[in-house]
């Protein structure tokens, strides 16, 4: 089962919609048998017909960038492309340029928009082709409509037709001016032919620039400033041949190739950003009433903080924009609950608000893409997500019949309101573990946390299956998922998320990873809210010819979903532990009745015991009815080095019962009377 959570994302329909497409094309492209007589020049043309990449659907063969910073922070940047359209699919994609910009703060030019056509003519853009909109994910939340998207749409365009165009962003006092940032990263992919970028920045401004050591400058400014002051940078890059592209490493697979930035240390930043996000006392005094109301009926701190978080997860609507998107601004708390709807940041915002004055003030933990924040340039571009880090005073300690109060102890909260349907004290497995930069006063305390890797209860999975097999063959059966976890969290968002007339293809997907090849007819599930609870999902599938009587002898495997298993650790690692991922309790079973008179032959269950693992199967047979049942459970998060023979071995007989066969007997249909 965990094929699938490895692979649901946080817009769960849209990939797994994706998957299943692409799984379909897979098929219906199936390469047709070529005819067996041919010469061998035809042969040896064909091979390197093979050889050669096919081209993109469209090549960028120049793109041009040039940036420009002031001391005060106001900026200026300048795209210029020539996009050369190989097909169809190049037409679609660049039928409409889209330049996304904050109404606020920044202006977007477009100069010029030219079509070269292949026949020789030529054509212009008008600028009634131009729009000027809200983006698509702010249109319906007016607060946020300074968050646009400039648009061009490009008629006319043909394959074989080149496309050349220039677009200008003007930034003007930004929130964080006078500071400013950048990261850039050149093409890898093999799109953009050549590639040149300029860099113009104020020498008066201290200035950290970070650069790639595989892309170097081809010309840098002096150590000593010129008279004009600037400090310029220039690149110019062609596309390496695909055989000699870099390809990063795994902690650097998103780390830019230049890196611009003014803040002088993570601690400056947080200070930046602390007077952005956080609200005012008296901004948080308009809305003690509702905290109050939330708060009322709890009688101790931690009971009515998590009040307070899951009013904020589920009654106040997320925005989905970039962290960051709003220039860090957040706006007052009572416009948010008067509206009813919040980007993260704002979120973070209110619970600030709600809990003021009698709770230990919230923080905001703010997350990147590589697990060890502090190594890299303090930009906020290197953020991606925003955690609350909340506190309650420690619960009393029982001592005999007394209660003993705890000094000077706060309990931490790690807190995801902007997934709205996260528990409380849980965040994704994707951000546990990480470092996170912890917007406070940095002069107080260091800047820097890491998200523990516990959970606030204890996973498991419970997966119960119900299934008919009529004569025929054909399968019929009801799953059913109670889950407590990641794979909750994961399943929760997804269904969340997506319209329940699209909720059936996610259930889909979930049948195909865990082994069952049947169609879903049927989906529901509990309410995502009520994170309380554990999280169920029941579907009900068909599928013909799940048994083929006709084979000598008939075999089937129990009908239980594959249980996730960690990968079995290589002989040549180094390190010096094996993470098994957090304790989880998955118990599998089922039951399969067979058509009246079918008997089977039962294979026998399996027992693994381990310090840190345990595996048991049962598999039996009464009358024509199936029962089978399997029960996994990893106790330890992780193992010494030294064990990796026994850990494969616990794997091996794992995976040998997963492979275990029900080998059925149907009785022979009596023969047809014969005519009086």
């Amino acid at each position: 089962m965990n094929q699938l959570f490895e692979r649901l994302s946080k817009c769960g329909i849209v990939f797994c919609s994706i998957v299943l497409l692409l799984a379909g094309i897979a098929f219906a492209q199936a390469v047709a048998e070529e005819p067996q007589e041919k010469s061998a020049e035809a042969s040896t043309t064909k091979a390197s017909e093979k050889i050669e990449e096919p081209p993109n659907a469209a090549q960028i063969e120049l793109l041009e960038t040039k940036y420009r910073f002031e001391a005060n922070g106001d900026s200026r940047k300048e795209v210029h492309a020539i996009v050369k359209i190989n097909s169809e699919l190049g037409v679609r994609q660049f039928a409409r340029l889209n330049f996304d910009y904050n109404r606020s703060f920044q202006s977007v030019e477009i100069p010029l928009v030219h079509i070269t056509h292949e026949s020789g003519g030529t054509a212009d853009i008008l600028p009634s082709a131009i729009t000027d909109a809200p983006n698509s994910a702010v249109e319906k939340f007016p607060a946020y409509q300074d968050i646009r998207v400039k648009s061009v749409r490009v008629l006319g365009l043909q394959p074989g037709d080149t496309l050349e165009y220039r677009v200008i962003t003007i930034t003007t006092k930004p929130p964080l001016a006078p500071d400013f940032w950048l990261g850039h990263s050149f093409d890898r992919t093999g799109v953009v032919t050549e590639e040149t970028f300029e860099l113009d920045l104020p020498a008066s401004r201290g200035v950290d620039v970070r650069i790639n050591p595989e892309t170097p400058p081809d010309s840098k400014p002096d150590s000593i400033p010129s008279a004009s002051d600037r400090a310029i940078y220039r690149w110019h890059h062609k596309r390496m041949p695909a055989s000699t592209q870099g390809k990063p490493n795994d902690g650097e697979a998103n780390r830019a190739d230049i890196a611009v930035t003014t803040f002088a240390s993570w601690d400056a930043l947080a200070s930046a950003l602390m007077e952005q996000l956080n609200p005012t006392p008296s901004a948080s005094r308009e809305v003690s009433d509702t905290g109050a109301t939330i708060t009322g009926i709890y009688d101790n701190q931690t009971d009515q903080i998590a009040a307070i978080f899951k009013f904020v997860s589920t009654k106040i609507r997320t925005v989905d924009l970039p962290l960051g998107a709003t220039g860090f601004h957040t706006r007052k708390p009572k416009e948010i609950l008067t509206s009813g709807y919040a980007t993260p940041e704002d979120k973070y915002a209110l619970f600030n608000a709600l809990t003021f004055p009698h709770y230990p003030p919230a923080q905001a933990a703010l997350s990147g893409p590589t697990t060890l924040l502090s190594t890299e340039p303090a930009m906020p571009s290197s953020l991606s997500t925003l955690l609350i880090q909340a506190g309650a005073p420690c619960r009393p300690i029982k001592e005999g019949k007394k209660l003993i109060l705890a000094t000077h102890c706060t309990e931490k909260y790690w807190l995801a309101p902007a997934l709205e349907v996260a528990p409380f004290n849980m965040v994704p497995q994707s951000l546990r573990g990480r470092q996170v930069l912890i917007v406070r006063n940095p002069s107080i305390e260091e800047p820097f946390l890491v998200v523990p890797n516990e959970l606030p209860f204890r996973a498991k999975q419970r997966v119960r299956i119900e299934a008919v097999c009529a004569p025929d063959g054909q399968l019929s059966a009801k799953v059913t998922y109670n889950l407590r976890g990641d794979n909750e969290l994961l399943l929760r968002v997804a269904f969340h998320q997506t319209p329940p007339e699209k909720q059936k293809e996610i259930a889909q997907y979930l049948a195909l990873s865990d082994g069952f090849r049947g169609k879903v007819t049927n989906v529901k599930t509990s309410d995502p809210y009520e994170t309380d609870k554990p999280f169920e999902v029941e579907y009900e599938l068909t599928q013909e010819k799940f048994v083929d009587w006709s084979k000598k002898p008939v075999r089937i495997p129990a009908l239980l979903p594959l249980p996730g298993l960690p990968e079995a650790p290589k002989k040549s690692s180094s390190g010096t532990k094996i993470e098994l991922g957090p304790p989880l309790d998955v118990e599998l079973s089922g039951t399969l009745r067979l058509p009246a008179g079918t008997t089977a032959q039962v294979p026998p269950g399996t027992s693994v015991k381990r310090d840190y693992a345990t595996f048991a199967s049962q598999y039996s047979a009464k009358l024509n009815i199936l029962h089978f049942s399997r029960h996994l459970k990893f106790i330890a998060p992780e193992l010494p080095n030294d064990r990796a023979l026994d850990l494969n071995a616990f794997l091996h007989a794992v995976q040998n019962d997963q492979a275990l066969l029900f080998e059925l007997q149907k009785p022979d249909s009596p023969a047809p009377a014969k005519p009086k």
